[in-house]
């Protein structure tokens, strides 16, 4: 009788951590070696250049059928511990399984619900992925609006060959949308560049995922490009526990740029707390917070373009006082790439940066203001064949020679790496790149 009770016992602890585990010390597909990582696929040789960086996987746009990459986001399936890539194409939305990052799997794509577009944003909730795009809604050809794709992630763990999946659920309330961002702890969603409330805030509940359902509109700031959302747990007494949303105000077309923060948690009674700017100003792109909720990095999209400054330029503002905001350090790259979207995770700061690619600084001494990038994995490599670039789409004639010169005083360009995930519990980052596709890489071992 014991005996059989230890056979149960047995079998369920065993059911209960029958997870997938990623196999550890997989051999990279181009380790970065004198700072260059070089391999070959179907037939096709690569190099990039790198540091402190491995290649660990790569799926082309050939193989995801599209001509241009754009965003990307990551989910984890709770119920096997796999890891997904999800990344933004011109022609919709695709699905690949990185838990095997050496040997990653496309499984397919959501098509996109207007013609293709450079612009596409994927956030995750619950486990479902919600998927906007932006496009001009005067081009030819375009006679539906996209609004919110709802897409039901847990359909991928048995998928087993590429697929065109279904959305399912199509939030109509807005057309196209630059960007999305979800608050996981309050679940809201936050659409904004949108065709309503002059480009401000478009507000969803998504606590039932299929059924979002609009909740408010907040037009006092114009036009929001980008944004995050948190229960802010910051130094600031005044406003601890409040639901914060931190808008890149971008202008669109004659405001002013600035970064705006503003009190989202009473849905009938939005407030702006403060809005700033800061020097030499190009085009406020997109924010994000330290862990502790005290500093916002800053990147600016157009700063590097006409002479404002001279190298790519990354914004740190402390925020101990939400309501009087102060600028506490610029820091500048040694490329001149333009800079674009940057992730923190603890100690760490991730950022795509178009034609240098990956950029990774060290920030565990910000209050010194003392940042060294400590790594790079450039996935723009200007002698391949790209097939596709985002300033040809629109119809800019500059020409990169030497992307990793700042010296050369080249035009900044807008190719390469639009952004990164770095967000895994392995460690891998996902890198989509506008020409190229999907790179997962991991910081070297030596």
């Amino acid at each position: 009788m014991r005996f059989a009770l230890f056979v149960v016992f047995f079998v369920i602890i065993s059911c209960k951590y029958e997870k997938y585990e990623p196999a550890a010390n997989k051999t990279p597909l181009a380790e970065c070696i004198d700072g260059h990582a070089k391999f070959t696929k179907d037939g096709n040789e690569y190099e990039f250049e790198c540091s402190g960086y491995d290649l660990m996987g790569y799926v082309s746009l050939d193989e995801m059928n599209a001509d241009a990459g754009n965003d990307c986001w990551g989910w984890t399936d709770p119920s096997t511990g796999k890891e997904y890539a999800l990344m933004g194409l011109d022609n919709g939305t695709a699905f690949v399984d990185i838990s095997e990052p050496t040997q990653p799997i496309y499984l397919g794509k959501l098509p996109t619900e207007t013609i293709p577009t450079v612009w596409r944003d994927i956030k995750v909730y619950k486990d479902h992925a919600f998927i906007v795009a932006d496009f001009n809604s005067n081009t030819p050809g375009n006679d539906k609006n996209h609004g919110i794709q709802v897409f039901d992630l847990n359909i991928l763990n048995g998928t087993s060959k590429p697929t065109n999946f279904a959305h399912d659920f199509l939030y109509l309330e807005h057309g196209q949308a630059h960007n999305i961002a979800i608050n996981e702890e309050s679940g809201f969603a936050y659409s904004v560049g949108t065709n309503t409330f002059e480009g401000g805030l478009h507000v969803l509940d998504i606590s039932d995922p299929k059924n979002p359902t609009f909740s408010v509109g907040y037009q006092s700031e114009g036009y929001t490009h980008d944004a995050q959302v948190v229960n802010y747990k910051g130094p600031d007494v005044d406003h601890q526990g409040k639901e914060i949303f931190i808008g890149s105000n971008g202008r669109h077309p004659q405001e002013d740029d600035k970064v705006v923060i503003i009190d989202v948690s009473d849905k009938k009674n939005i407030q702006t707390i403060t809005s700033f700017s800061y020097p030499n100003t190009g085009y406020t792109h997109q924010a994000w917070l330290t862990d502790d909720h005290r500093y916002l990095f800053v990147g600016d999209e157009l700063d590097e373009i006409g002479g404002k400054v001279t190298n790519t330029r990354i914004l740190i503002f402390d925020l101990s006082d939400l309501d009087n905001p102060t600028l506490h350090e610029e820091f500048f790259y040694e490329t001149d790439a333009i800079d674009h979207n940057g992730y923190v995770v603890g100690s760490k700061y991730y950022q795509a940066n178009y034609s240098s690619g990956l950029r990774v600084i060290d920030i565990i001494n910000i209050d010194q203001k003392s940042l060294t990038e400590i790594g790079y994995f450039d996935t723009y490599n200007e002698n391949q064949t790209n097939i596709m670039s985002f300033e040809n789409q629109l119809n800019s004639k500059s020409f990169d020679p030497d992307h990793g010169d700042p010296a050369k005083g080249r035009q900044a360009e807008w190719k390469g790496a639009w952004s990164v995930y770095p967000f895994f519990n392995s460690e891998n980052i996902i890198i989509s790149d506008i020409n190229s596709g999907l790179f997962v890489v991991k910081k070297s071992n030596n």
